[in-house]
């Protein structure tokens, strides 16, 4: 079992000269999603409401087999509203709840693998509930973080980095963007700081560059790969399906779990270069489709990618 912890929340989408249209979305439950249409079993520790919108994000968790432990609350759920140019970028508006109950040690004690990050582990209040579960999993869970960083909601540059160094320090495998990088240390050069973060103590660190491709570094070295050239339609959740991919992917190759953590530290170059292979084929065909969209296991293997 796979378990992600984190925000769900709508996604309205705004074209321009368009009325918004809502897509379910939330970067972990984005990530939730994708490691299950990979073909994992995975649990979702996140908040919805009772209203029109909760109902949108447990009929669509629940359709693409994720489990759902906890029910709706009676707060209104969480609305991210994504405005698109006229390339397909997005700019962010948050509406946000994130208040957690106590995550109990045994939803979490069958996991080999528990990722977080984005809102849900900076945002007061729920974010202390976040970082005690990953301590409580980490004896026997790989953890995985991606700070997925909003200025737009966490304006103090200083408090998110804080948190961010908290959990790039618990964490096995981070992932984050230039652009993540780019703000939370502002002048320096972003693989440098990915360079920093390794010596924190996971054992691998990824970062995407967009149409640069992605680049990753291990104590064996580094490695990148080119992005695969595509039609995009929009880069809603391209980033999440990076990310369950590369979880995926790791999975796949019975690196998960806190036993096999020295194991995962050992990875090769090689290793994250066919990772980093297979986790950019997958946001390559979430850029082509509108909203977070990521794919299945079967699509990767059309691609030859398994």
């Amino acid at each position: 079992m796979l378990t992600v912890i984190g925000e769900a929340l709508i996604d309205e989408v705004v074209r321009p000269g368009a009325e918004p249209v809502p897509h379910v979305g939330g970067s972990p439950m984005n990530v939730a999603v994708g490691l299950a249409r990979l073909g994992h079993p995975v649990q979702f520790l996140g908040r919805y409401g009772s209203d029109h919108y909760g109902q949108l994000i447990s009929t669509h968790l629940r359709t693409n087999s994720v489990l759902l432990p906890w029910p709706a609350d009676q707060a209104p759920s969480s609305v991210a509203r994504a405005e698109l140019d006229e390339s397909g970028a997005a700019d962010y508006q948050f509406e946000l709840s994130w208040i957690l109950p106590r995550i109990e040690a045994g939803l979490l004690q069958g996991s080999t693998l528990l990722h977080t990050g984005s809102i849900a582990a900076m945002l007061e209040p729920g974010v202390e509930t976040v970082k005690n579960a990953v301590l409580a999993a980490r004896g026997h869970a790989t953890i995985s973080y991606d700070p997925n960083y909003r200025p737009s909601i966490i304006g103090n540059v200083e408090y998110a980095r804080e948190w961010a160094e908290k959990f790039v320090s618990l964490a096995d495998v981070v992932k984050a963007s230039d652009e993540d990088l780019a703000a939370l240390y502002p002048g320096a050069e972003p693989l440098d700081s990915a360079r920093s973060w390794l010596k924190r103590g996971p054992a691998v660190v990824v970062v995407t560059r967009g149409v640069d491709g992605p680049w990753a570094v291990s104590a064996a070295g580094e490695a990148q790969c080119v992005a695969p050239a595509t039609r995009v339609a929009d880069t809603v959740g391209a980033g999440d399906s990076f990310m369950s991919a590369l979880l995926s992917a790791i999975v796949d190759r019975e690196l998960d779990g806190a036993q096999r953590r020295e194991q995962l530290a050992a990875i090769s170059v090689q290793q994250l270069h066919e990772i980093l292979q297979f986790a950019a084929a997958a946001a390559a065909i979430t850029v082509t489709r509108p909203g977070a969209n990521p794919p299945s296991r079967e699509e990767l293997r059309g691609l030859g990618l398994h």
